[in-house]
């Protein structure tokens, strides 16, 4: 059961980016697909772009603890990515070669409903990303997509990661809501949870597909959330927009 929401006093929304907006899991595999036909290259993509991805949370831990020195996503990719290398075969690629396959992040692609639904949310709201991503990456991603951001909000310009709550009170105070007038839209509730913990609205919205047809089910409609949709157009819906 989704909680009693009355949009009145909402301002502004804010999206989590990778897996929310984007599929980052299917675009990875394809252009590492494009990367194997042309360098004769015999690699396991979905399983790359698993464990790609799998290596985000506990890199972006590292930046946490006293004394650690804070890396933008970019950076963090690279580390990952320079790990997998000796597992994956990919020792053939050149040093021009991993930086290409490391800026694919930058040319993620956007679910079907994503650009229709934020032009359709941003005629009454502002829009913003939310994102762990830095801020070149996130403007390369809007432009490759389309993505019609009126801001782009990331972690990287006060040296944290989400579900640290000051990434969350920074994009309140930089659109100039309180954070009850926020709403963080995301398809990842631990996410939600931590913008709920500062005060924000929260949208879940389900990506059924975001790890791949094989992964165990999430649920569609966890509880707790302000609203739940199924899409971006199905949010845009229940907005009134």
């Amino acid at each position: 059961m989704t909680i009693s929401f009355d949009p009145t006093n909402l301002r502004a929304l804010a999206f989590d980016v990778f897996g929310t907006v984007v599929d980052w899991r299917s675009s990875i595999i394809r252009e590492g697909r494009m990367l194997s036909a042309a360098k004769g290259l015999q690699v396991d993509w979905p399983a790359f772009a698993d464990a790609w991805r799998a290596g985000y949370a506990p890199a972006m831990d590292r930046t946490r603890g006293a004394g650690d020195v804070w890396a933008d996503i970019d950076t963090l990719h690279r580390q990952i990515l320079d790990e997998l290398v000796p597992r994956f075969g990919l020792g053939a690629l050149s040093e021009a070669e991993l930086v290409q396959l490391n800026r694919v992040w930058h040319r993620l692609m956007p679910w079907p409903d994503s650009v229709g639904g934020l032009n359709r949310l941003r005629g009454r709201y502002p829009i913003s990303t939310l994102s762990n991503g830095n801020v070149s990456l996130l403007v390369d991603m809007a432009r490759n997509a389309g993505l019609p951001w009126d801001c782009v909000l990331s972690g990287e310009l006060i040296h944290r990661y989400k579900p640290d709550p000051e990434v969350y009170l920074m994009a309140a105070r930089l659109l100039g809501c309180a954070p009850h007038e926020l709403m963080l839209v995301a398809a990842h509730p631990s996410d939600l949870r931590g913008a709920q913990a500062c005060g924000l609205r929260t949208a879940y919205v389900h990506r059924a597909l975001e790890f791949g047809p094989d992964a165990p089910p999430r649920p569609a409609r966890p509880e707790g959330f302000d609203l739940v949709a199924g899409d971006f157009l199905d949010l845009a819906r229940q907005l009134g927009t």
